[in-house]
């Protein structure tokens, strides 16, 4: 069996108690609504920008935990919807357009075709293909961003202003804009623990562990795969949206195959499965890249090894071990 299998196959940790999910979510979310208190009190400055960085990846690292958690389906690519997201976004301020009341519309509707064509074509396929295909269609998307002359190709494209909501320029204040980041994750977290407890997602657990009995019960697996896949992408794609804003700049890189391996690295080192998980995830992620970029420029070299070990010697990932650690099994 091969690695991508065994990650797609490992047992959703987000089944056994549904009653701790919400206790556990709102502690880690108070934490994080009391950073800015913190950085007012003393707390380095720079903590802010990094949660926040972490907090908008944390939105795609949600996304794809339900279609790779909950659904088993391991997409390399699915930092193709970022990328969508955040050129949308700066091609429509670039040209006189930062209301986010009209970019995130168009943000949705873009990713939610882009997902439901190549999930029509990926899906067709299962295991080391799937893998490969979604890899071909976010290098597909790569090239394109590069192709976009206009809006600085190879070289990226530079923002000078920011988007506005119903005309009021929320997002210039730091920490205005990590909260309404935060609310972004939050509703976010909210809508995919309620579609993994509705109906559909427990087709969708079911499909994971025996398609062919979900089928026979009645049920459209494919259909129901692709619906979850196109839910996935439109809400990576409202993280590209808050990258593009956050980072003033909008690149090819977002979407590269390097990307999407880290969305799948920070799922699995928060727990597959849990939806906290893979906000946890997302945060250590950041943290330990910010940690080992400060000593060296190889950082790198060590972030892989550690990484490698982390997914070989641990089951469950931070949650698991935060479980085990308590005497029991998390959500």
């Amino acid at each position: 069996m091969s690695a991508v299998d065994a990650i797609a196959e490992t047992p959703a940790v987000a089944t056994p108690l549904p009653k701790r999910r919400p206790i556990i979510a709102l502690a880690l979310f108070a934490l994080l609504a009391l950073l800015p208190l913190a950085v007012a009190l003393g707390l380095p400055a720079h903590w802010l920008t990094l949660v926040t960085r972490a907090l908008i990846f944390a939105i795609a690292a949600l996304s794809l935990d339900l279609i790779l958690g909950i659904g088993g389906l391991v997409s390399f690519g699915h930092a193709v919807f970022i990328g969508i997201g955040a050129y949308v976004t700066g091609i429509m301020i670039t040209e006189g357009q930062a209301e986010a009341l009209l970019i995130l519309p168009v943000i949705a509707v873009a990713s939610g075709l882009f997902a439901a064509v190549t999930g029509a074509v990926s899906l067709r396929t299962r295991g080391v293909a799937f893998i490969m295909i979604t890899l071909a269609f976010g290098q597909m998307g790569f090239f394109l961003a590069q192709a976009l002359s206009a809006y600085g190709g190879d070289d990226g494209l530079t923002l000078y202003q920011r988007s506005t909501v119903a005309g009021f320029d929320l997002f210039a204040n730091r920490t205005g804009f990590y909260y309404i980041v935060l609310g972004a994750l939050a509703g976010c977290y909210w809508l995919v623990g309620t579609i993994v407890a509705s109906r559909f997602g427990r087709v969708l657990r079911a499909a994971r562990e025996n398609p062919t009995r979900v089928t026979v019960t009645g049920y459209d697996v494919g259909r129901v795969r692709l619906i979850a896949y196109v839910i996935s992408g439109v809400i990576a794609g409202l993280s590209g949206f808050f990258l593009a804003n956050h980072t003033e700049f909008v690149s090819p890189a977002f979407m590269s195959w390097q990307r999407s391996g880290e969305l799948i690295f920070m799922v699995v080192l928060g727990g597959v499965g849990s939806l906290h998980g893979a906000i946890i995830g997302a945060l250590a992620f950041l943290f330990a890249e910010d940690v080992l970029a400060s000593y060296t420029e190889h950082w790198k070299a060590i972030f892989g090894p550690l990484i490698v070990l982390f997914v070989l010697f641990t089951r469950g990932g931070i949650v698991g071990i935060l479980g085990k650690l308590r005497g029991g099994r998390d959500d």
